[in-house]
């Protein structure tokens, strides 16, 4: 039996990121949109606050799960650079995945002024060509 050791997986990770890189990315439907249902651009909130998410033109499918004109949605915080859309989506802080399919969330972030963008993306994690993402937003989280 062959041992997987830790750099034998970033090997490994290394070459499936190069082999989704090299994949061609699904279309996105004619007239998808992504949105927010609440809270609205220039909102006042109070933390913790829910999001959430809205859809046009496409529906949800969980992460792992192929199906015509699907997705899942990542949450985007406060970014003030986009990840590469021809690469699946990192997760972090600031890129928040919904592989499951959720549809809202509860956010709980600091006092101040905060963006939120929606990106839609496939069951690899990539978004869409052309993106459905949302536009973005600001709230202020009092």
């Amino acid at each position: 039996m062959k041992t997987i050791t830790p750099l034998t997986g970033l090997v490994l990770s290394a070459a499936l990121v190069t082999a989704i890189a090299q994949m061609p990315r699904t279309a996105a439907p004619e007239g998808a949109e992504a949105y927010f249902q609440s809270p609205l651009d220039g909102d006042v909130v109070t933390a913790p606050f829910i999001v959430r998410f809205g859809l046009r033109g496409v529906g949800v499918a969980p992460a792992g799960v192929e199906l015509p004109n699907t997705g899942h949605h990542h949450l985007l915080v406060d970014v003030t650079e986009m990840p590469s859309f021809d690469l699946p989506l990192p997760a972090s802080d600031t890129v928040i995945h919904f592989g499951l399919g959720q549809t809202e969330t509860e956010l709980d972030l600091p006092p101040g002024e905060h963006t939120l963008q929606l990106v839609l993306g496939d069951h690899l994690h990539t978004p869409h060509n052309p993106p459905v993402m949302s536009e973005v937003i600001t709230v202020l989280v009092e």
